[in-house]
């Protein structure tokens, strides 16, 4: 088959299974080893049989057996950096490269290119702390996680970017409490979908639950991290959370209750909605 018809047959089975199509570009690139420009100049050349039966195995096991693209493939882009997700770790999302945008600028604003201790809650596949360390030098960065499976992951991210980030395998600020750590700068993604929200198969049937949800309201780990906060940041600090469109007024009850003399903003998405808010202690 050409690549042409490969793409076809993909996009065949996406339409049938109501999956999306360009989840089969993904795959194509993937399997062939070719950048989209690529693919586009090189529609009718044949390909390998090897190649075609490895594509194809892959658009069933997204199509069919609901499989996500990125445990198939392996990795994701993420912040420009390729890191390795499976099911032990959530998958980055293109939500979570804005939390990590909006960090280094408010960074610049705050500490205007000072070394800075940085600690990223829940660190999963270690997205966040990595393309952090990657991203500005003179971040000293440090993650946690409760899951050991996930840290190994993680771990092995930040070797194969050649990055320096300490992981510590513990219940959100439990383990650097313990330890007596102090930081300039809290970032963190938490689970914050409702227990009772609907969430897609293709999601709730592969990615960690712990990842996912995050009590009644999604809020209660928000919670958990900013009662215990104060034990672990340096008088003058940051606090960078990623948040559902929703909970806005939740997080500024919590952050009212516990940093009450704190200013913070909270930051919209690429498509409008309430995503990032930053709490700045001054």
């Amino acid at each position: 088959m050409t690549v042409r018809e490969l793409l076809e047959y993909g996009n065949r089975k996406a339409h049938a299974f109501n999956k999306e199509e360009s989840a089969i570009k993904l795959l194509l690139m993937h399997f062939l080893q070719k950048e989209s420009y690529e693919l586009i100049m090189m529609m009718n050349e044949e390909v390998d049989k090897e190649k075609e039966d490895a594509f194809k195995q892959g658009v069933e096991l997204y199509v069919e057996k609901g499989i996500p693209v990125q445990h198939i493939m392996g990795y994701v882009y993420f912040y420009g950096y390729k890191f390795m997700v499976g099911k032990d770790v959530l998958i980055p999302r293109f939500e979570t490269e804005e939390l990590v945008a909006n960090v280094l600028m408010a960074y610049d604003d705050f500490f205007n290119g000072q070394e800075v201790d940085v600690v990223d809650i829940g660190t999963g596949s270690g997205a966040i702390a990595i393309s952090l360390a990657l991203e500005e030098p003179n971040m000293r960065v440090d993650a946690t996680d409760i899951s050991a499976d996930a840290l190994e992951v993680a771990r092995q991210n930040a070797a194969n970017l050649g990055v320096n980030v300490n992981f510590y395998l513990g219940d959100l600020l439990e383990p650097l409490i313990k330890l007596g750590k102090k930081y300039d700068i809290l970032v963190s993604n938490p689970p914050y979908i409702p227990e009772d929200e609907y969430v897609e198969d293709l999601v709730k049937n592969n990615e960690p639950h712990l990842a996912l949800f995050g009590g009644k309201d999604g809020t209660a780990y928000y919670e958990l991290i900013l009662k215990d906060a104060k034990h672990v940041l340096k008088k003058r600090s940051i606090i960078a959370f990623e948040h559902g469109w929703n909970q806005k007024m939740k997080l500024s009850e919590l952050i009212n209750k516990y940093f009450p003399d704190s200013q913070y903003e909270t930051i919209n998405d690429i498509n409008g909605k309430d995503r990032i808010t930053i709490i700045y202690n001054k």
